[in-house]
Parts: C-alpha cells; structure tokens; sequence
C-alpha cells in the first residue's frame, strides 16, 4: 500500500510522479527535477515567492518582556526537578519570560510547516529558532531573518574565529552558532557486543554489513550527515565539488537505498532517534554526539557508546535566527548574549555535551568539571578536528536534485 502523499507540494509532485512511472531513480528524478525545481526555485528569490523585500516585525520587546525559543530536543541544561538552570537565571536578571519549545525535529521538516509564513514575513510561533548551518543559510539567502543589533549583543566577541567568514553570513549579522555538532556512530554497548562479538564499530560497514544488526540500524533524517559519512567512507572528500559531484552524491544514494530495501537500515528519523537507542528498536545508528552523551545520564550508567568514524565523520553547527516575522528582537538578542558569557556557556556545555562556540567556556568548564573540559567532544582538539569534515556549500540545482533524492529514500516510494 502507498504511504499518503507529503504535504509539501515540491515532494508531493515528486511522490505522483514516481509512482506513475516505472523508471529508474535517475531517470525520475531527472522527470521530477524541473517540476521540483520549478516549485522550489519560487522561493529562491529574496523575499520568497513574490520577490518582495519583507520587513522586519514591529519589535514589542519593551512593552512585552517574554520570548518564544523553538529549539531540538535534549538540547537545554535539565536539574532532577525538570527545571533548566540557565534559563530560570535568565528569567530572574532579564525579568524576561521564555517559552521554550522542544519542537524542532528535523530542518526539513520545521521548514515545511512554517515557510509559507517566513515568505510573508509573517510570525511563524517563535521569536527565535536554531535551524543547522545549512538551513540557516537558506533563511538568510531567502531574506527571511532580521539583522542582529550588535549592540545589544556586546559577548559577541566571544564568537570562535572557526565560525566567522562563512559566505552566506560572514560577520555573523543574522546568525551565530548555537552549538557545534558531530555525527558519527552511536551503538548500544551490551546489544552490540552480544549480536556481533565486537565491543564497538569503527567503520559505517560494522553497522551496514552486519548481518546480526539487520533490522536494528537506524539514520538521521538530515541528508548531509548521513550521505556525508557515506561519501567519506567512499573516498569522496565531501568539502570540495570537485569531488563531491553529482555522481558521487547518487552513488552513495544508492548504497542507502540497498541497505533499506535489504532491511538493514530500518530506521531514518529526525532527533526522535533517540528514542529507539532508548527502546532497544535500533542497536546502532548514524547519530549526533552530544544525544549519547545524555542518552547515557538519562539511563544512569554507560550504556551507549560514540565513535568516529575511521574514515571521518561531520561537523556542523546549529544557529540562532530571529525569523523576518518575530516581535520580541530585543529580547531574543538579550538571550543570545546570555549564552555567548563563557560561563553560561560552560555550563550549558557541561549539560548539552555538544562544541561549544563560544571564547573562554573551556576555562570556565574547567572550574566547573575538569574531565569535562578535557572531553574531546565537547572541547577537539585540532587532532580529533582533523577527522572531520563539513558537507559542502550546494548550487542550487544540486539541493533541489540531491533533497529530491534523499527524501525519496525517506517517503519509502
């Protein structure tokens, strides 16, 4: 039985066509690509659909002290009480209120609730969000983000240099990272060791080929750390075009696309893939470093294990944005430079146990939690840094065709 159309009409497009052809991905996707295209580039231009530059919000913030923060999941400092230590602190020295919101699930999938109001400008629910580098971009590209008032953010300063200078926001105007991100290989350490012999992976192949794991292997929905660690382990060096190309990038397509339909991989999911580490669903997966880390506090004990790739895996950051449509700016740009204080920093890290951005929080984790701020995934050195690598800029004809791609695989057509 076919699985309902996607709401999005770029994949819903996708989705009929397929299913009407009998034909090769490549070649459906070349019969899709323009209509994908054509439905997607409408959006590519500043503004959005109309090509109207959109103006900022009317900003509240001084009538209105309060501020809704759409953000992942496990992503946020939690005591035993289920309080959030550095945001009750925020609370107490701004007089701010914060709506925290733990409903940002996968970057395709936000953006597909709420672009239709980004392209109007219009208030999408939340004054602040931290979509992943790459989706960023595109908000920034597609006009859709107000520009930061940096007065008003003075711990800017404290930015790390690694993140300045990228092209589509290269003084960090209308993004700035909210944390680093590595993807790599997550594993149940008892599961493992009794399905396979072995007390951890170290190549994508010990999850993919192993046939004690079939069934029982998860992914992460986002295309570029899933494909990423695919194509490094193919040889492709994922930061240059020349030599991740469009073949390239369908040849490891098409390695996902066997181990799903062997049954292999079985699960392709957003931050909920936790879950199914948790549940015992899945005994290995594609997975971001800092969820493991918590995933291990949360069960009390070390019961799920993180490597690296031996071929490399990927870096990433998520940033904070202030949507075209958000009428607390001021508010939100407070909170920013709440956590861009390297001891509000440090000690969101020694929580989240994700790379911190920010100058300064490794001096100020060490006061807190020495082993912590020796913790190579929290704080890499240029050693362990060396072994990854981020996915490169696409064209915009690579994303339309490359997501096209990927989703496919996801909507299981």
């Amino acid at each position: 039985m076919n699985k309902p159309l996607p709401e999005d009409p770029m994949m819903r497009e996708l989705v009929t066509m397929a299913r009407r052809h009998q034909m090769t991905r490549r070649a459906a996707l070349a019969g899709a690509g323009a209509t994908a295209a054509t439905l997607a580039l409408a959006a590519c231009a500043p503004g959005g659909a109309t090509g109207a530059k959109l103006t900022a919000a009317k900003d509240l913030s001084e009538s209105e002290k309060s501020l809704i923060w759409s953000n992942w999941s496990l992503y946020i400092d939690l005591d035993d009480k289920g309080n959030r230590p550095t945001l009750d602190t925020f609370k107490k020295q701004t007089g701010i209120t914060v709506e925290y919101r733990e409903d940002y699930d996968d970057n395709d999938s936000y953006y597909g609730k709420v672009k239709d109001q980004l392209a109007k400008g219009s208030d999408i629910g939340a004054d602040l969000v931290c979509p992943t580098s790459w989706m960023a971009a595109r908000w920034i590209n597609l006009g859709y983000t107000q520009t930061f008032d940096n007065a008003k953010i003075p711990n800017k300063k404290n930015v790390q240099p690694a993140y300045l200078g990228d092209a589509y926001d290269p003084e960090r105007n209308q993004s700035l990272p909210y944390q680093g991100i590595l993807a790599g290989l997550a594993y149940n350490k008892k599961a493992y060791k009794k399905a396979t012999g072995k007390d951890a992976p170290a190549t994508i192949e010990d999850i993919f080929n192993e046939p004690a794991l079939k069934g029982r292997v998860g992914v992460l929905s986002e295309m570029r750390d899933t494909i990423g660690i695919i194509l490094m382990a193919q040889g492709i060096d994922i930061t240059k075009d020349s030599s991740l190309n469009e073949d390239a990038f369908m040849n490891a397509i098409d390695y996902l696309q066997k181990k799903v339909d062997d049954g292999q991989v079985a699960k392709i999911k957003g931050n909920s893939y936790k879950e199914d580490l948790l549940n015992g669903d899945t005994i290995a997966a594609i997975a971001w470093s800092g969820d493991i880390i918590q995933l291990n506090a949360e069960t009390n004990g070390d019961n799920f294990g993180f490597v690296l790739p031996e071929s490399g895996a990927t870096i990433a950051a998520d940033c904070f944005v202030i949507p075209m449509g958000a009428q607390h700016k001021s508010n939100a740009e407070q909170l920013i430079n709440y956590y861009y204080d390297p001891k509000n920093a440090a000690i969101l890290a020694a929580y989240v146990n994700y790379i911190t951005p920010v100058v300064g929080a490794k001096e100020e984790a060490l006061k807190i939690d020495p082993k912590m701020a020796e913790n190579e995934l929290i704080f890499p050195s240029a050693e362990t840094l060396k072994k990854t690598k981020a996915f490169r800029a696409l064209t915009g004809k690579e994303e339309q065709r490359f997501t096209a791609a990927f989703q496919k695989i996801k909507l299981g057509v």
